[in-house]
């Protein structure tokens, strides 16, 4: 084979977009592909290095070196131009035109450092493929499926009981150990406890520096998922007491594969709601909501860790954890307590071991990919389309790796096993689908079809425009839903939404150039995992939104750190010193961690927090007002809340109050039948509400009345008291 020349190298960088790639082969070193950067830091820099070589070797060597240290520091002027231009996009004084000048001079550059490799982004690790014999265990197989088929006729009725979770559990268990290879050198589970027993006897607990980078690391992002959990939100709303509801039916005893109530949700929040009420005492609360998807987003940041090892290194890794760790968009889907944290946890498993399957060939990992696919169709209704990406991954990998004939039947082989150890797991909400498909699909057709609203204009138009709006929101408007964002603003701080576009463009260049399936798959999954969001074409004022799109948010955070990873090891690189770049590096990535932490926290713990208390009903303070009524004269079943248009939920004001299976609801119409009770009592209606001041008047002319001061502007009511009447 004829090995390339100077002029094929140079007319594949000029000629890029032909897919004809010539690269200079460097030695591999420990960083795994940190390139030219990476080896001119080991040059000799001293004064016996410049007189032991020849002088035009030595002036060339210096050249570049001084190129080198030059771009370095250079690389910090695209990051502060998408710096200025993201800062431009920030409400309340936005500037489009400024902020797009900005970006196009970031893209300019950046593209140019791109072409001459001066700001490269961490190489992707290439694939340890190990080749499969594709050998099952017969007779667990055809116990798995045969036990899968009983579970399957078994869970008609819409319940989980003791005989079909039996059967289902066995199933699963059969077919798993039918295709699980077992590593015979590796060290058995005991032995690994006896040696760390023995390890932490003799030598206590050690950690490297590393392992307490990530801990704090996970540590910070607890604290951004965490803090002020019982009041960021501060109130509830009415689809959180259809939750609880459902959730009392669990703790009632009725155990649900589908809880039909609100249009229809999957089971999986209700069962982990029902286990924190348990686990900590919560009770049927707000609390034990927030408590379940908190939890949620915050063990979904280990498996983003682990992608960006993956695909990379562990810095960026690190650093993906870290940034979605204290995002302000991760963090208010994951605080509002509704299903949407279930979305990212299950997608990033599936695509972690996914993506590991492809790049190493292993049927455990494709089993695992399954199992967390089938758990995820269990969670969150948006989840569904990440069967779609999974296709799209295996075929972006067949279509850009170079394989043989039994590594392409490997994989096809891997999808199959995939497939199937998903399809056994969703065998419960399958069986209800079947049988039930008009109220498993109504939400999502409600959305996509004209079922409950007709098309505003033609759909290719209202879907471009919903792909536009979705792909921006990143940089300019994340929607108008006040429940889970705070409204018309950036989905992305400033200092993530500049490394996103860096990061983005640099994968683009990049794939032009190498054709590398892990690059086009970061970039192509990103509108696929926010399609939930774009085909609401029946409703497009919902698009864009956090929830929807909330799967999007593992690849997003992926190539900020790529790009992060990226700059500081330009700017370690533009040092001669290896200490000082490092430690230039670290300042860098430090302030840029600073800044994001508080405009994170900012936009939670104050903004948010406060949209949401002005947006939503202050069902706490009723609740509140009631609780302290039944526990001084009166008694929690003589007090009632009279219902009012665009109001309280009643429901809500119950649970605030301490009794969740009561609704204080009385209408007005309904207020005489309470004269027959001789008890103190107590009613609470809303200022508007002339009509219930009058009856109440009319009915009770002993009464008295009370205007309640609201802590949030314009939410105050009415007490309404009435003495006991003397028998």
């Amino acid at each position: 084979m004829n090995e390339p020349t100077v002029l094929d190298y140079v007319k594949s960088k000029l000629f890029f977009w032909r897919g004809e790639i010539v690269e200079i082969p460097w030695p591999d070193d420990e960083s795994r592909g940190e390139g030219l950067l990476e080896i001119v830091q080991d040059l000799p820099l001293d004064e016996e290095f410049s007189h032991s070589q020849p002088d035009a070797i030595n002036q060339r060597e210096r050249s570049s070196i001084d190129l080198i240290r030059w771009v370095g520091w250079w690389a910090l002027l695209p990051l502060g131009l998408a710096l200025f231009a993201q800062r431009a996009f920030e409400p309340p004084d936005r500037s489009l035109n400024a902020g797009l000048v900005l970006y196009i001079l970031t893209a300019g550059i950046l593209v140019w450092a791109q072409w001459r490799g001066h700001f490269l982004l961490p190489e992707v690790i290439k694939s340890e493929y190990q080749f499969d014999q594709m050998t099952v265990r017969s007779i667990p197989l055809w116990g798995g499926i045969i036990f899968g088929l009983l579970a399957f006729l078994a869970f008609g009725g819409n319940r989980f009981t003791q005989v079909n979770l039996s059967l289902w559990l066995i199933s699963l268990a059969l077919f798993f150990y039918a295709f699980w290879q077992i590593d015979k050198n590796a060290i058995p589970w005991r032995d690994k406890l006896r040696i760390a027993r023995n390890g932490f006897s003799n030598k206590g607990i050690r950690f490297s520096p590393w392992t307490l980078l990530v801990i704090g690391a996970f540590a910070l992002s607890a604290f951004f998922r965490l803090y002020l959990l019982d009041r960021v939100p501060p109130e509830m709303f009415s689809d959180h007491a259809e939750k609880l509801l459902d959730v009392g039916d669990v703790l009632n005893g009725q155990y649900s594969i589908f809880f039909v109530r609100n249009t229809g949700r999957e089971a999986f929040q209700m069962y982990l709601t029902a286990a924190m009420a348990k686990l900590f005492g919560t009770g049927l609360s707000f609390l034990s909501l927030k408590l379940g998807t908190a939890l949620a987003g915050l063990f979904t940041l280990p498996f983003i860790y682990l992608l960006g090892k993956e695909i990379a290194n562990r810095r960026v890794g690190l650093l993906a954890m870290a940034l979605a760790g204290i995002a302000y968009w991760p963090n208010v889907i994951s605080r509002v307590a509704l299903r949407f944290a279930l979305y990212p946890l299950f997608a990033a498993p599936t695509l972690y071991f996914l993506i590991r399957a492809l790049r190493r060939g292993k049927r455990n990992d494709y089993l695992l990919a399954g199992l967390f696919l089938g758990l995820g169709l269990h969670g969150y209704s948006p989840f569904r389309f990440v069967p779609f990406i999974v296709l799209a991954a295996v075929g972006l990998y067949l279509v850009h790796h170079r394989r043989s004939k039994s590594e392409s039947q490997q994989t096809l082989w891997g999808l199959i096993v995939l497939t199937f150890s998903s399809l056994l797991v969703f065998i419960p909400l399958l069986r209800f689908a079947l049988s039930n498909m008009d109220s498993f699909s109504y939400r999502m057709l409600t959305r996509m079809t004209e079922v409950e609203a007709t098309f505003s204009s033609p759909v290719w138009h209202i879907f471009l425009k919903n792909l536009w709006d979705a792909m921006t929101m990143f940089f300019w408007d994340n929607g108008e839903i006040w429940v889970h964002s705070v409204t018309h603003r950036p989905a992305l701080g400033i200092v993530s939404a500049s490394l996103f576009f860096i990061g983005a463009l640099m994968l683009t260049v990049r794939y032009l150039r190498r054709r590398g399936w892990v690059d086009a798959f970061l970039l192509i999954s990103i509108p696929m995992l926010m399609m939930p969001s774009i085909l609401s074409l029946a409703f497009p004022a919902e698009n864009p939104s956090l929830n929807r799109t909330g799967g999007a948010l593992i690849p997003v955070f992926l190539i900020v750190a790529l790009a992060l990873d990226g700059l500081l090891t330009t700017l370690k690189r533009s040092l001669n010193n290896p200490v000082w770049g490092a430690r230039l590096a670290w300042g860098v990535g430090l302030l840029l961690l600073a800044w994001s932490c508080a405009q994170n926290y900012d936009l939670v713990f104050r903004q948010y927090s406060n949209y949401f208390a002005l947006a939503s009903w202050n069902t706490s303070e009723l609740g509140a007002v009631i609780r302290q009524f039944a526990d001084s004269t009166g008694d929690e079943d003589s007090a009632w809340v009279v219902p009012y248009p665009h109001w309280v939920d009643t429901r809500l004001v119950g649970i605030k109050a301490g009794f969740p299976e009561r609704d204080y609801a009385l209408w007005p119409e309904q207020l005489s039948e309470t004269l027959d009770d001789p008890r103190v009592k107590m009613f609470l209606f809303k200022p508007e509400d002339t009509t219930a001041l009058e009856t109440l008047r009319d009915l009770y002319p002993l009464g008295s009345i009370q205007l309640y001061d609201s802590e949030i502007e314009g939410k105050n009511f009415y007490i309404y008291f009435v003495p006991p009447v003397e028998r």
